[in-house]
């Protein structure tokens, strides 16, 4: 939801202490997972609208590789750059439900952080993966 470094860093505190403030109303109906990550979406939703609907916000994805070549690096990067281009390109719907997916959400714990059913998450993820892979 943020461009850059400073950007991630308020987000990141505004984050933190929204999930402070919301821990003593946490009544265990969902997963501690799910409750922290619906106070991250939402402060990430207020955030981006706040610095405008416009502007394409970088989706900080990481790679890890102990030693790359040079070859390999500028592959990786060029397709992890394609990917993020094409989860931007999709609905907010979708991408929602696709981030959640790579970030190792389940579609119940999906459907728990956006407030919709399993079946409605499912969708989602199914649609995104095949807008993506007709985008790539």
């Amino acid at each position: 939801y943020a461009r850059d470094e400073a950007d991630r860093h308020d987000l990141y505190q505004d984050i933190l202490i929204a999930i402070w403030r919301a821990l003593p109303r946490f009544e265990s109906r969902s997963s501690v997972k799910t409750f922290v990550y619906r106070i991250a979406y939402n402060r990430g939703v207020s955030f981006r609208a706040r610095r405008g609907r416009h502007r394409h916000e970088s989706l900080d994805v990481q790679f890890s590789d102990p030693a790359p070549n040079p070859a390999e690096s500028l592959d990786k990067r060029l397709r992890r750059e394609r990917l993020e281009e094409a989860i931007r390109s999709l609905p907010h719907n979708l991408r929602q439900a696709i981030m959640l997916r790579l970030d190792g959400f389940t579609n119940p714990e999906i459907a728990d952080v956006v407030g919709i059913s399993e079946a409605n998450a499912a969708v989602r993820v199914s649609r995104a993966k095949k807008a993506l892979e007709d985008l790539l």
